[in-house]
C-alpha cells in the first residue's frame, strides 16, 4: 500500500482521501462552465521505493509499490501495461538517432495508453465500493474504461461525441458499456457527464477531475525507466490532448527522481495537431494560460479538444522539465502512420503518430538533438481508425487471379 495524500496545483491545500473525492474544494469555486478544471488534485505518495521492486512490470505487486491503492488487490484481474520499449533501428537509422526508441502503448488491451488511467481508477471505485462509472471522452478513456470496468463486473457509462471513430464506438459497445453519443463536442460531452454523475450519484472518470486519471498515466514512466535503466531518457515525445497523458508522464518521472531511482528528469515535447493546440501554442508564447480553441479539428481525433481539463498542470509540468511542445498538420500525421508502420511495425493511430510527427518537427525546429536518448510514446492502435490510416496509402484494384496479371500490379 502507497500512503498518500492529495495536494491541490493551484492554492497547495492538502487533503486526505477521506476528505475529496475529485477537485480541491476551494480552487473549484472558481470553475467556469466548459472552462480548464479548477482545483486540480495532484496525487503525492508519501513513501516510494529505494530501489525497484524485483517483480514483473505491470503486476498488481508492481503497481501497488507506486500507486495509491490499499492493496494489490484492489486491482482488477486483467493485464495492463508492461508494454514493450522497442529499439527501432530502421527507424533510427532513417532519423539519425541511435538513441531512439518507441514506447507501443498500443499493445494496451483496448489498445491504448488510457487503460492505465481505468486501471487506477477502476480499482478506486472497487475500494471505494462504487459499481457505476462514467466519463466523457473523444473515444479512447471511453473504450479503456468500458474495457476494465467489464473485467470487473462493473457498469461503465460513457458520453462521446457521436463523431468518434466507429471503430471506437463499436468496442465500447461490444464491453458492454451504454453509450450517450452527443451531438456536440468533446467539451460538451464533458459537461454533460458531470451533471449526469453528480445527478445520479456515479463515481466519475473524467480526465484530469478526477486526480487518479493523472496518477493512472505515471506507469508508462515507470515502465520507460526501468526498460531503460541504468539509463534515463533525455527526451519524451507526448502526443497531447487535455494535458493529461503528459502530466502523468511527468509524475511518474518526478516520483522516479525523488526516490533516487533515475539521475534526471526527462525533458517533455508536447505534440498537438494544427486544429487543436491550445496547450502548445501557449507554451510557445510564454503564455501563463491556454486560450480556448473554438471549432477544433484534426484527423487525430482523440487531441481534439478546445479547451484542455488539465491545462495549468501540464503547462507547469512541461516547463519545469525543460520542454515545450510543437505543432503538427494533418498530412504530416497521415504521413506519419504509413513511415512508422513501415520501419517499426508498429501501427498507430493518427494521435499516436503524431508523436513521430512532433519529433520531426521538433528536429527541424532544433529542439532535440540527434544524438539524444528519445522515447516516443505511441498511444493507440491503428485499427482504433482504420478509415484515416487509408487516407494514407492506396489499395489496388482487384485484378485476375492470373500469374500474367501480377506484373502490372506489382510494376514488375
Amino acid at each position: 500500500m502507497a500512503d498518500f495524500k492529495f495536494r491541490c496545483i493551484e492554492c497547495g491545500a492538502r487533503f486526505n482521501e477521506q476528505e475529496v473525492r475529485y477537485v480541491c474544494p476551494v480552487c473549484a469555486r472558481a470553475q467556469q462552465p466548459g472552462g480548464v478544471t479548477r482545483g486540480v488534485l495532484a496525487v503525492e505518495i508519501e513513501t516510494l521505493p529505494g530501489a525497484w521492486p524485483e517483480v514483473p512490470l505491470g503486476s498488481p505487486e508492481f503497481l501497488a509499490a507506486f500507486l495509491p491503492v490499499t492493496s494489490e488487490s484492489s486491482f482488477p484481474a486483467f493485464a495492463v501495461g508492461a508494454t514493450p520499449l522497442l529499439p527501432v533501428p530502421r527507424l533510427r537509422e532513417s532519423l539519425g538517432m541511435p538513441g531512439l526508441w518507441v514506447k507501443d502503448d498500443a499493445r494496451n488491451a483496448s489498445g491504448s495508453t488510457k487503460d492505465r488511467a481505468s486501471q487506477l481508477v477502476v480499482a478506486k471505485a472497487i475500494e471505494y465500493g462504487c459499481d457505476t462509472i462514467v466519463c466523457a471522452s473523444t473515444g479512447n478513456a471511453a473504450t479503456a474504461l468500458s474495457c476494465l470496468a467489464a473485467a470487473a463486473g462493473l457498469e461503465a457509462i460513457v458520453f462521446v461525441p457521436a463523431s468518434a471513430p466507429r471503430a471506437k464506438l463499436v468496442q465500447m459497445a461490444s464491453y458492454g458499456a451504454r453509450l450517450v453519443p452527443i451531438a456536440g463536442s468533446y467539451d460538451d460531452a464533458f459537461e454533460l457527464s458531470l451533471q449526469a454523475s453528480a445527478r445520479w450519484g456515479w463515481y466519475n472518470r473524467n480526465t484530469a477531475y478526477n486526480p487518479f486519471t493523472i496518477e493512472g498515466k505515471k506507469t508508462a514512466a515507470l515502465e520507460i525507466a526501468r526498460q531503460l535503466a541504468p539509463e534515463t531518457p533525455d527526451v519524451v515525445v507526448v502526443p497531447t490532448g487535455d494535458g493529461v497523458i503528459v502530466s502523468g508522464v511527468a509524475r511518474g518521472f518526478a516520483d522516479l527522481h525523488r526516490a533516487g531511482l533515475i539521475d534526471k528528469m526527462p525533458r517533455l515535447i508536447a505534440v498537438q495537431p494544427e486544429g487543436s493546440a491550445a496547450i502548445a501554442r501557449a507554451l510557445g508564447a510564454g503564455a501563463a494560460g491556454i486560450t480556448p480553441i473554438e471549432h477544433v479539428a484534426s484527423v487525430a481525433d482523440s487531441l481534439v479538444v478546445g479547451t484542455p481539463r488539465n491545462a495549468i498542470m501540464a503547462l507547469a509540468l512541461i516547463r519545469a522539465s525543460g520542454g515545450t511542445g510543437v505543432i503538427v498538420g494533418d498530412e504530416a500525421i497521415l504521413a506519419a502512420i504509413g513511415s512508422l508502420a513501415r520501419v517499426t511495425g508498429v501501427f498507430a493511430e493518427p494521435a499516436a503518430a503524431a508523436a513521430l510527427a512532433g519529433l520531426e518537427q521538433a528536429l527541424a525546429e532544433g529542439l532535440i538533438g540527434r544524438d539524444e536518448r528519445v522515447v516516443l510514446l505511441v498511444t493507440g492502435s491503428g485499427l482504433k481508425d482504420v478509415a484515416s490510416a487509408a487516407r494514407s496509402v492506396s489499395i489496388p484494384a482487384p485484378v485476375a487471379c492470373s500469374l500474367d496479371a501480377v506484373p502490372a500490379v506489382l510494376g514488375l
